[in-house]
């Protein structure tokens, strides 16, 4: 059947509802109602072919509970006068609520308002923008009012979140809600409380002024003579940020890698130190003053995101060059090229001529679909005489 069924009329609140049209209202006192509802009515042809469908239709429609139904009166050669359902109404919020099954939610959520209202009513934006994710945080949301009250009130703490002592708040419920806790604390904060360049859930803690988990780089100094610790070996050493930030231990070159094994397994060599790599997190090494005045070499996998890296950490540190990224290396181990799940497809400013026409054909699959070569699959000898031509510059 063609014609609007009851039920095509409930989806259509029903889209309303899951829009967040309906709730909104009680925030905004804008009601989307009273509303039309589109209406698919039989033609004359169609009555006069399934005339006994139709009127079925009509009581169908006719007979629905919390619309205002409008009749109208339709001429017909040769049926003659017939009344069919011209418009369907929803007036109220009230009748759109039952005719969706929605009232319990509705009065939860005007519960939400009314506390909010009393306790934050700079939530209530909020409120207007997200009420089914509000929904969602029900039983939780006067606990979340207590910690949004709290930083409110102590804006940037220097503490950490462990350190937070409210009455039925843990850790680990603030952990776990970092992601509405930041949109409901930006919406209440002070912009000069908020560090707007910690952007990520991860950096929450730093965005509103809490004490994080110190930073901490690992590396190996791989010239004995510039070791830290007695004893002269080559020492697999972590520091925080700030330590490392203040160490100068004489290398005039560095060498990040992003895999474990190649940190570990890179031989004696003069004035170098090797960096194990974090991925994407180069803001540390960043902020590095001396890395500044070294030579920087970056190894990772010969891939869209080994690039992407790349050309992040040059962000950082401009005077980085690649190394084993190169497509000889490529070419050279083709028996162990893999494949690369979730290939990045933005331009990269900061590669070189080279860099970017290799780039260029593994994001263009010119070579092999999302082909990828990881660092580890790269034959030992074949890094060693890299790592010789590189004490030869």
């Amino acid at each position: 059947m063609s014609w609007t069924r009851p039920e095509d009329l409930r989806a259509q609140v029903q889209r309303l509802w899951d829009r967040g049209e309906i709730l909104a209202s009680v925030v905004t006192g804008e009601s989307p109602f009273p509303r039309r509802l589109v209406l698919k009515r039989p033609t004359a042809a169609e009555l006069l072919d399934r005339f006994d469908e139709a009127r079925a239709w009509i009581a169908q429609v006719r007979g629905q509970r919390h619309c205002r139904v409008e009749m109208r009166e339709v001429g017909h050669r040769v049926l003659g006068a017939n009344v069919l359902p011209h418009e369907v109404w929803i007036d109220t919020c009230e009748d759109a609520l039952a005719f969706v099954g929605r009232q319990r939610e509705a009065a939860r959520f005007d519960r939400l308002v009314t506390l909010t209202r009393d306790r934050e009513p700079r939530l209530l934006g909020w409120l207007a923008q997200r009420p089914l994710r509000a929904l969602q945080l029900a039983d939780d949301w006067p606990r979340l009012l207590d910690i949004i009250d709290w930083v409110a009130a102590t804006p940037r703490p220097g503490i950490y979140l462990r350190q937070v002592d409210l009455p039925g708040i843990h850790t680990k419920f603030i952990e776990a809600h970092r992601g509405v806790l930041t949109e409901l604390l930006d919406g209440v904060l002070p912009p000069e409380a908020i560090d707007q360049g910690a952007s990520s859930v991860g950096q929450f803690a730093r965005r509103y002024g809490f004490l994080d988990k110190p930073e901490r780089i690992r590396f190996r100094i791989l010239d004995p003579r510039h070791a830290l610790l007695p004893g002269g070996k080559i020492q697999d050493i972590t520091l925080d940020a700030p330590s490392f930030a203040g160490l100068d231990c004489g290398c005039s070159r560095v060498l990040i890698t992003e895999n474990e094994i190649n940190f570990l397994a890179l031989p004696p060599m003069r004035d170098t130190l090797v960096i194990f790599g974090a991925g994407y997190g180069f803001d540390t090494l960043g902020r590095t003053p001396w890395l500044a005045g070294r030579r920087i070499h970056y190894w990772g996998d010969i891939d869209t995101h080994g690039f992407a890296i790349l050309d992040q950490l040059r962000s950082r540190l401009g005077q980085v060059e690649s190394f084993l990224m190169d497509r000889a290396t490529l070419m050279a181990f083709e028996p162990h090229w893999g494949l690369e799940q979730k290939p990045t497809p933005r331009d990269l400013p900061r590669l070189t001529e080279e860099e970017r026409a290799l780039y260029d054909d593994l994001r263009d699959n010119r070579i092999r679909s999302n082909l990828r070569l990881e660092q580890e699959r790269i034959g030992f000898r074949w890094v060693e005489a890299a790592l010789a031509r590189l004490e030869e510059c």
